[in-house]
């Protein structure tokens, strides 16, 4: 059986016709636009109604933080984030000192980690937790890892953004040229980590990060338009953020020489991880402060990115349809905001996030080669990361 079955079996990837017919009545020149899709109804939800601390106000709803290691509460963790933490500072270090600065840059600035933390946490589920992990599975995190911060790099070129986890982008704080290279760079050493784990390893995550410039693409053939369907979103964040996260979780199963059905188990954990994180992260970009997430909030309206919970929002024909499909200024995207949040869509679409958590845990029910605390501390994950609408 091919290594790459997971994706190339279509578990997550669902190729389309990428190419669109020019619309610009709806989209704005130069834009293409999509293909009608069926007509979203959004499933019957009463705002607040299981998510409390919900205002109905942008900025109302408080974020919790992640707290992998707390959620997952296994033993060696911390130990082995701080062993993993030092190989990624090394993997991005140069001789270059221009190159070790602007290649660090987000490696500084902390974040969740929660990629690598799922590859470590296979190794546990497939090998125990009352010891370390294995070198190894500490290098296919760091090679994960690197593949999001290259990504971070290229995607705040796209996004124009001036900010990330709280410190200057790095093309705000240099240029887009420098991004642009130093995401390449960071890539170029995910790369080289992988083939050290061997060609089908290499395979995969090359593969993936294919994925995640299909999902990419995806999404910017729908920039502006206010027809985008959920079926298109959902292909956009199965490449651009779950096949990541599937990837994180299966590489540290081939690397712990699982059998195929348990490793397909941790790959289908990842994936609806992936999607419920993403799903919970665009109602964040609706509903809470500038200061809570690290970036500006509406962001993803003002780049014509509607995302699930805007696109319940305008099935609803509430009045959002006309104040998007083009740029907005800073008091129209406050309107479009408020109308996004008014009518239960945010419910909506965490209904979908908390359905792609059940999956999630019902993913690893029958894996039964897999250490049964890990697998509890990885549903406590899932939980803690629906929590942070809580």
């Amino acid at each position: 059986m091919t290594p790459f079955y997971w994706l190339r079996s279509g578990l997550f990837l669902r190729r389309r016709n990428l190419s669109r017919e020019p619309d610009a009545t709806r989209r704005g020149p130069g834009l293409p636009s999509s293909t009608s899709g069926p007509r979203i109804v959004p499933p019957d939800r009463s705002p607040g109604s299981e998510w409390p601390g919900w205002s109905g106000r942008p900025g109302g709803r408080s974020v919790a933080p992640m707290n992998p290691v707390e959620a997952l509460s296994i033993a060696p963790l911390a130990g082995d984030l701080d062993r993993l933490e030092q190989r990624l500072r090394g993997a991005v270090d140069h001789d270059d000192p221009f190159l070790a600065e602007v290649g660090s840059h987000l490696v500084g600035a902390g974040g969740k980690r929660i990629r690598p933390t799922l590859t470590l946490c296979a190794g546990y589920a497939a090998l125990g937790s009352d010891r370390p992990v294995s070198d190894d599975v500490v290098t296919g995190g760091v090679a994960c890892e690197l593949v999001h911060l290259g990504s971070l790099h290229h995607d705040d070129v796209i996004d124009e953004a001036e900010t990330r986890r709280g410190v200057p982008s790095v093309n705000a704080r240099w240029s887009n040229i420098v991004a642009i290279l130093s995401g390449d760079f960071l890539l170029a050493r995910a790369s080289s980590l992988a083939s050290s784990l061997g060609a089908d390893v290499a395979g995969l995550l090359a593969d993936t990060i294919g994925e995640l410039c299909r999902g990419q693409v995806l999404e910017l053939q729908h920039l502006f338009d206010v027809t985008r369907s959920e079926e298109d979103y959902s292909s956009a964040i199965e490449g651009k953020t779950a096949s990541l996260f599937a990837t994180s979780c299966r590489i540290g199963g081939m690397v712990s020489d699982v059998d195929e059905p348990t490793l397909d188990a941790l790959t289908r954990y990842g994936q609806h991880l992936g999607l419920c994180f993403q799903i919970v992260d665009d109602c964040l970009d609706l509903t809470a402060s500038d200061e809570a997430l690290g970036k500006p909030a509406g962001q993803d309206l003002v780049e014509g990115i509607y995302t699930l919970p805007v696109i319940y929002a305008l099935a609803d024909q509430g009045g959002l349809g006309d104040l998007l499909g083009g740029p907005l200024d800073a008091d129209r995207r406050d309107r479009a905001r408020k109308l996004a949040i008014s009518n239960g869509a945010v419910d909506a679409a965490l209904a979908v996030a908390r359905d792609h958590a059940k999956k999630a845990g019902e993913a690893l029910a029958g894996a039964d080669a897999l250490d049964a605390e890990v697998t509890s501390g990885l549903r406590r994950l899932v939980d803690d990361l629906v929590a942070r609408q809580s």
